[in-house]
């Protein structure tokens, strides 16, 4: 096998696991990601030892790096890892600009691409439990407006919240599950400039 087919498959599995080239650094104990650039341009030899532990890095076996093999089947009982994108992670937000402007953005991360998410929140306290719980990785789709009843990232001033979205009229409701922490935000007549639809909740990553 080439170098060129080996930089080119650690680079093609890299890609199917949603991982940036400082993410394979790191699970590599480097402290940069020149090493992985360099691997898949086909600059570097990699080593027996580092190829093994590169495989394991990347969730496959030295055969298939080199090659020689197919990607393991899972075992029976087990699903394979679905395909990837990768998203920001929102932390707190800026008034006045967009969600995923920059100075917003904590970090990437890789979730199921048949969520088209957008952007990901951490959900922060008890409202929405059991649902969605507090340390939640919340997953968004952008768009303007949600159906009757469906949770959205709703932003209020500097702040996004997540909550149940209702509209009666000119009065909308931003309602959760745990009612016994947040009761109903009511917004009516000027309130209503306040607030703005970030998106819908489409999924969640708990443990993370």
């Amino acid at each position: 096998m080439s170098d060129t087919d080996l930089s080119s498959r650690i680079r093609q599995r890299r890609e199917q696991l949603s991982l940036s080239q400082e993410e394979l650094a790191a699970r590599m104990g480097y402290r940069s990601k020149s090493s992985i650039t360099k691997l898949e341009k086909g600059i570097n030899d990699l080593p027996r030892a580092k190829l093994e532990e590169l495989a394991a890095a990347l969730d496959t076996t030295p055969a298939w790096l080199m090659g020689l093999a197919d990607l393991p089947c899972p075992p029976p009982g087990f699903e394979p890892l679905p395909e990837m994108a990768r998203v920001p992670l929102v932390g707190s937000i800026a008034c006045g600009t967009p969600i995923t402007a920059e100075q917003n953005i904590e970090c990437y991360i890789g979730v199921p691409a048949a969520w088209h998410a957008d952007f990901a929140l951490t959900c922060h306290g008890s409202s929405m439990a059991p649902t969605i719980c507090d340390g939640d990785i919340v997953c968004i789709r952008r768009q303007p407006e949600v159906e009757q009843g469906e949770i959205a990232a709703v932003r209020i001033g500097e702040e996004a919240t997540l909550k149940h979205f209702h509209r009666q009229g000119e009065t909308v409701m931003l309602l959760a599950d745990n009612t016994a922490v947040c009761p109903p935000m009511v917004f009516a007549g000027p309130q209503l400039e306040e607030i703005q639809i970030e998106g819908r909740a489409v999924g969640f990553c708990r443990g993370l």
